[in-house]
């Protein structure tokens, strides 16, 4: 694909929004995450997320919710490299209360800050050394 993103960025454009778009929903779907719950983290309606969940919506590069779609997957990565890929174990972090966050990740990714202080959160944790 970066062939193609060099020779014609307006086709690149949008193949670009349904890999994200595609990437999120299996984020989420990892994360525990159900549709009524990604609506608000991407700003977006249930039935958006429901309509990127079956191909027929894509994220607009660029927009709010690409960007808020890429910090969720990289929330995603990052907690996927912490636990050795246990979906259990996400899900837990997810949905359990965190001292660090002040709050229930799934509560606090509801906001731009909260997502944004949950992925550094758990991108400091992978630096540890």
């Amino acid at each position: 694909m970066s062939g193609l993103a060099l020779s014609d960025p307006a086709r690149a454009a949008p193949e670009l929004g349904a890999v994200v778009s595609k990437a999120v929903v299996r984020a989420a779907r990892g994360l525990g995450l159900a549709n009524v719950a990604l609506a608000p983290v991407l700003g977006v309606s249930e039935a958006t997320v429901s309509r990127m969940a079956a191909g027929s919506h894509t994220l607009a590069p660029g927009s709010k919710p690409y960007e808020l779609a890429l910090l969720v997957v990289r929330l995603f990565r990052s907690l996927d490299a912490l636990v050795g890929g246990d979906e259990a174990s996400m899900r837990d972090w997810v949905a359990s209360f965190n001292h660090g966050l002040g709050g229930v990740p799934a509560d606090q990714v509801r906001s731009v800050t909260g997502l944004v202080n949950a992925v550094a959160y758990v991108d400091s944790a992978r630096a540890r050394i």
